[in-house]
């Protein structure tokens, strides 16, 4: 998994991880502090969320465009400032007046447009370093542990958000609505690390920024002729038209999805059950997915030897926190947005090893093709959903009802995040590997940018979710994502000649 791939790699996973971090921190507690904050009611509140998602994704075609020009590295360095620069502001409390809403909305640009520039960017690069031969075979596997440092710093961000905005209410005194500051400060701690990690490693990816030649420097890629350009960008663009639906259904994962969490499940948790709302028991099965791996695909007995001994005692942690549970934890609805990122994390060397296999037979689906049974995965997702969903109360009547409502097992939800996770894992990483390697050479940085467009329409979209959410039955809501899945999945297959003959 982690062997012949190129050292920046991991340098530039490290940065993004910092990044990550700070913009999940921020967003596992967003539609939640726009609801409290400002009275907004799960419409609006939506709306904005959904707007917010589709500035940070549509702004990175403008950012690729701009360091197809200006270089790649000039634009991610700048784009983490910007970036910066707006999370200072949301950590601002001024209150829930016009004024707040106003500077809220300049932040939200500041933090869209940094965005822009470092996110798509910062992928390009990692895909140029796949450009030399010897690492052309481990362009998927590459992506797939770039996705998954993403997700590290994921992660942990909803524990952070809970954890700092019980710190601020219970040592420091401040009201629920102020402490949510507290967790987009976050963000900037963790963009000084990002930048600081990108500069102390950039001698192992300095070679990808990109930017002006030197007088008399050729290029290295030569362009394509004007016929397979066409094709190429044709079979992006029906690729990107997919993926619009995808994340317009994977999203409602910090609204419809945190809505449900909030008022539909319980709010306590106790056994085995509790212990998945520790992160650090999470970290815990990680780290021994990862030994049974090594085990097995160790070739020195002595690597085999230590990953066999951090297995027992992972198992060994875990069993000492069951023996010590004692009766029920409190759980708040944005914890639960750390069961995706742990399951990616957890997931992806299942992922790599199951398509390495079958790589090895010739078997191996190409990425369309796993993008489309990706849609299919997402549709069960929802499924889930809808069956746990049935006999409960629409949102308006739940409201009525408070604390005499309908609370189901957080299970449901558990349960959904892990399907979710595998659609994911089939069409994020492998569709962002995609658009690098099919990509016409001298447009990487826009095409790449057009994959976000596509992101940040879907991102738009999302707001769907909290308009249904109100009057209509639940299992309806869900429903309707899963026929955009099934209808999404079937559109690729129609389309599966075209896509994998520019593969």
């Amino acid at each position: 998994m982690f062997e012949g791939q190129p050292k920046g790699l991991y340098a530039l996973a490290l940065a993004n991880t910092g990044e990550r971090f700070g913009y999940y921190t921020m967003l596992a507690v967003f539609a939640l502090f726009l609801r409290a904050n400002f009275g907004l009611e799960p419409g609006t509140a939506g709306a904005i969320y959904s707007t917010f998602l589709g500035l940070v994704y549509f702004l990175p075609l403008v950012g690729g465009a701009m360091a197809d020009k200006f270089g790649f590295g000039k634009m991610v360095t700048i784009g983490i400032f910007v970036m910066f620069a707006g999370y200072l502001l949301l950590s601002l409390p001024l209150g829930g007046d016009t004024f707040a809403l106003i500077v809220m909305a300049l932040s939200l640009l500041l933090i869209g447009f940094g965005t822009g520039l470092f996110k798509g960017n910062l992928q390009v690069m990692v895909g140029d370093l796949y450009a030399e031969p010897k690492y052309a075979d481990k362009r998927d596997s590459g992506f797939s542990i770039f996705y998954m440092a993403i997700n590290i710093g994921a992660l942990f961000a909803p524990t952070a958000a809970v954890e700092i905005m019980k710190w601020a209410q219970t040592d420091l005194g401040y009201s629920v609505n102020d402490s949510y500051h507290f967790a987009f400060a976050v963000a900037c701690a963790s963009l000084i690390l990002s930048i600081a990690i990108y500069y102390l490693t950039r001698s192992t990816f300095r070679h990808v920024e990109g930017g002006k030649k030197k007088a008399g420097e050729k290029t290295v890629e030569e362009d394509l002729p004007a016929s397979e350009n066409k094709a190429r960008i044709v079979a992006l663009c029906l690729v990107f038209a997919v993926v619009i639906f995808f994340w317009m259904a994977f999203h409602q994962n910090g609204l419809t999805l945190t809505y449900f969490a909030d008022e539909f499940t319980e709010k306590t948790s106790t056994g085995v059950q509790s212990m998945a709302f520790n992160v650090w028991n999470l970290v815990t099965i990680i780290v021994m997915v990862y030994a049974l791996f090594s085990v097995f695909q160790s070739k020195k007995a002595s690597n085999k030897l230590v990953s066999g001994v951090v297995l027992f005692a992972g198992a060994a942690l875990l069993y000492w926190q069951y023996t010590r549970i004692s009766g029920s934890i409190d759980v708040s609805a944005p914890i639960f947005q750390q069961f995706n990122p742990f399951y990616v994390v957890a997931l992806t060397p299942v992922s790599l090893a199951i398509f390495g296999a079958l790589a090895k037979k010739g078997k191996e689906p190409s990425a369309p093709r796993k993008i489309a049974l990706g849609m299919i995965i997402a549709a069960v997702g929802f499924a889930v959903m809808a069956y746990g969903s049935i006999g409960l109360p629409t949102p308006d009547e739940q409201k009525v009802l408070g604390m005499d409502g309908e609370f189901i097992s957080a299970n449901w939800l558990i349960s959904t995040y892990l399907v979710l996770t595998f659609a994911e894992l089939l069409l994020s990483p492998m569709g962002i590997s995609f658009v690098s390697k099919v990509a016409p050479p001298k447009l990487k940085g826009m095409m790449m940018g057009g994959w976000f467009v596509a992101t940040a329409l879907g991102n738009i979209l999302v707001s769907v979710g909290g308009f249904l959410w109100g009057g209509i039955q639940l299992w309806v809501v869900w429903t309707v994502f899963i026929v955009l899945c099934l209808l999404s999945a079937l559109f690729m297959f129609v389309m599966m000649k075209r896509l994998e003959k520019v593969c």
